[in-house]
């Protein structure tokens, strides 16, 4: 469905000048100092070599790629080609011991040199890992480590990535699943598998998809990168020599105010069931106390929340709590949902400080550690964890999301938030070398809830009278983008954008259609689990987002693409049902932009094309006409729609679980294609796949794209997602609206 505000929109928009997106230039102030990334392997046809072009090289456009700068090719020292069309090369005489180089021309002059190399064998690259060792749960149960999501960034400043690797235990669960996790494990390795430090996040970082969102990236513009993630009182920190002997172990330094309230390192506020049962008669003694209750606008006493005659006094005596208590657990809980099996509640952690730490990437040295904000407030009865029919405490409270985004144009900023389905939280932060900086927070406030143990949290405004739209619009990941063309990066948050200075620039809604729960009522496009922001529609002006949504009966549409500056549907599809997957790439040439498929394979601008569709779980730009392929499968494979499978990682695995994620897919090296990073079955290494189909097309990096470059740093957030540049990028490409980089 096409708005007439967005055709209104659409046709003011064709008038106003070109768009950042097809602008002659961009800034690349604050882009990454990167070498040459020269790498080789051997194939059937020869020796294939694929290198960078690095954004300020290229100054002007041609009919097949970007222009500037041209390459000399040395094999053993001797100058055997030169490459003008692309940023690769295949030697039919090369040998699995010849040694390359690449020499940047420029007006036919040389300049600067790689480091020279030789092929790797098979067309990918292992990355040797330390594996943790296993190990046991507070009840008895055994776990293991398998190697997980993944970032990269360069630590020391010499213009090659090294890699972070998430370490998961066996036991890692989803945030509304019930029991004890082991600790989480963060990584960093040099290329060649030297261990340089571990972060042992400690017993008060739960394991799983939503709680840890590890951020690498060079925050203060020194050309080293830093990580940036949520901690507790009992992270720690070891690093290790080159032998990969122990060097040093410390812990976090908690804040001051917290040593001197008695809080320390070695706490663990791990809940057990017993701890969960006190918990409950804890907060039924100060039933009285809650604000809402003193307010009128919860239930008086906590008979009248359960429906059921009134029997004490209060405020309630020990007795009386835990009879409540007893009532609540085997009776009230189990009627509502047979999932709710409250005694067997365990291994969540409801209280206790949270903290935001800053690491130096290179050695893994504590730079800062400050409070997290904002804070939980309690276990989830004011987010709404115990008001639908399934009761899941510590569930809505604990999802996190994290990013970056140049919120200025010009600085990278770190995003932190928490909760989307009911209060919605973001905050900002800068490193500037010396301390963590504070930009701007906004809070949606709680929603409100007649009943915390029966009512329906989600929808509704928060009571926040400026950002109380936003509730139930976010999703398992956030993006950032500049989608309104000025310069500045906004924060894409589900189905609501937030504008670069903190205000909301729109909260999307729209008229639930015939068969709903409520036929023509306005309301939310509401939560989902997969999101895309690019130029996916060239022909229109601007960016888009392709979401979907799983809000059933209750939301206006299964999946929809919208103006990413304005959140109006330009189309879309009512489901009734949780639609949990979606994506967008080129796989289809003959048609123009970026086809989209969630229920359906459609167009760019909306035709549809039939129901058959690829997989949605992750995509990777492998081949060399631009178009996209998808990763599928436990063990990997990339398909591509026309052609069929073109690589089978075997002896590898995807992560977490039925998303089948890779650890990563970013243009690491080479040229601007994305490389395929996966964990060996046994985890003892990350294999980092290489596409060796020679292209003609010449791009710079993709790491030299902002957008692009900030959503490899946010891919492994929660959800993963595949990362966008911030323009139109597919086989049909415009060279002359490719910005270049001054």
């Amino acid at each position: 469905m096409l708005s007439k505000l967005t055709v209104l929109l659409t046709s003011l928009a064709l008038l106003l000048p070109p768009t950042q997106a097809s602008a002659a230039s961009h800034s690349g102030s604050d882009l990454e100092h990167l070498d040459r990334g020269l790498v080789a392997t051997s194939t059937s046809e020869g020796v294939f070599l694929s290198w960078r072009l690095l954004g300020p090289e290229a100054t002007g456009h041609s009919g097949h790629g970007l222009t500037g700068t041209d390459f000399a090719v040395y094999r053993d020292g001797r100058r055997i080609a030169k490459v003008t069309d692309s940023t690769n090369y295949v030697d039919p005489a090369g040998t699995p011991t010849s040694r390359y180089r690449v020499v940047s021309l420029v007006n036919g002059r040389e300049r600067d040199r790689s480091a020279t190399v030789t092929p790797w064998a098979n067309g990918y690259t292992e990355l040797p890992l330390r594996k943790p060792a296993d190990g046991v749960t507070p009840v008895g149960e055994t776990y293991t480590y398998s190697a997980g999501d993944m970032s990269v960034g360069d630590v020391d400043g010499d213009g090659q990535y090294e890699y972070v690797v998430v370490w998961n235990p066996s036991n890692a669960k989803d945030v509304s699943q019930v029991g004890y996790t082991g600790n989480v494990y963060v990584d960093t390795y040099e290329t060649d598998g030297t261990l340089l430090h571990r972060l042992d996040l400690g017993v008060n970082i739960r394991a799983g998809a939503h709680y840890t969102q590890v951020l690498v990236y060079d925050f203060d513009g020194d050309g080293r990168s830093e990580t940036m993630l949520k901690t507790a009182p009992g992270t720690k920190l070891t690093t290790y020599d080159r032998s990969g002997r122990v060097k040093s172990q410390r812990y976090i330094t908690m804040p001051a105010a917290d040593r001197r309230a008695g809080y320390s390192n070695q706490d663990d506020y791990r809940v057990s069931k017993a701890d969960y049962y006190d918990h409950l008669v804890d907060l039924f003694l100060q039933w009285k106390q809650q604000p809402e209750v003193k307010s009128g606008q919860w239930p008086a006493t906590l008979e009248a929340a359960f429906g059921i005659p009134n029997r004490y006094s209060y405020p309630l005596n020990t007795t009386d709590a835990q009879a409540l208590v007893d009532h609540f657990m085997d009776v009230y809980a189990p009627a509502r949902s047979a999932r709710n099996q409250l005694r067997s509640f365990e291994g969540f952690i409801l209280s206790g400080p949270e903290y935001l730490s800053v690491f130096r990437g290179s050695d893994g040295k504590e730079l800062q550690t400050i409070r997290y904000e904002p804070g939980r407030t309690d276990d989830g009865l004011r987010w709404g964890d115990y008001a639908m029919a399934r009761i899941e405490p510590g569930n809505r409270v604990d999802r996190f999301l994290a990013g970056v985004a140049y919120l200025d144009g010009k600085h990278p900023s770190a995003v932190f938030a928490r909760g989307y389905y009911t209060r919605t939280t973001l905050a900002t932060y800068g490193w500037n070398g010396h301390r963590i900086t504070k930009g701007w927070a906004i809070d949606s406030g709680w929603t409100p809830m007649t009943n915390p143990f029966n009512d329906s949290p989600h929808g509704r405004d928060g009571t926040d009278p400026t950002y109380g739209s936003i509730t139930t619009q976010g999703f398992h990941s956030l993006s950032a983008a500049d989608v309104d063309d000025d310069g500045r990066q906004e924060i894409v948050y589900g189905s609501a954008t937030i504008d670069d200075d903190g205000s909301v620039l729109y909260s999307s809604k729209d008229v639930l259609p015939p068969g709903s729960a409520a036929p023509g009522e306005l309301a939310r496009l509401g939560h989902g689990d997969a999101m895309h922001v690019t130029d996916i529609d060239p022909q229109r002006p601007g960016k888009e987002i392709f979401t979907v949504h799983e809000g059933a009966t209750s939301a206006p549409y299964g999946y929809a693409l919208r103006d990413a500056w304005t959140g109006e549907v330009i189309y879309g599809e009512y489901s009734g049902r949780d639609t949990g997957r979606g994506m967008v790439g080129d796989i289809l040439p003959d048609q123009p932009g970026l086809e989209t498929w969630a229920m359906r394979l459609r167009t760019a601008d909306g035709d549809a094309l039939g129901t058959a569709m690829p997989g949605t779980n992750q995509s990777i730009r492998w081949a060399a006409d631009m178009t996209t392929q998808i990763v599928n499968g436990t063990t990997p494979t990339i398909e591509d729609w026309r052609r069929g499978t073109l690589l089978s990682a075997e002896g590898t695995l995807t992560n977490n679980g039925t998303k089948g994620n890779p650890s990563l897919v970013a243009d690491i090296f080479g040229d601007w294609r994305e490389e395929l990073l996966v964990r060996t079955a046994d985890s003892s290494a990350i294999r980092i796949y290489l596409s060796t189909e020679r292209t003609d097309r010449k791009l710079y990096t993709l790491m030299h794209d902002l957008q692009y470059r900030v959503e490899v740093a946010r891919q492994q957030t929660t959800y993963n997602q595949p990362s966008y540049t911030g323009f139109y990028l597919g086989s049909d490409l415009d060279w002359s609206k490719v910005p270049l980089i001054r």
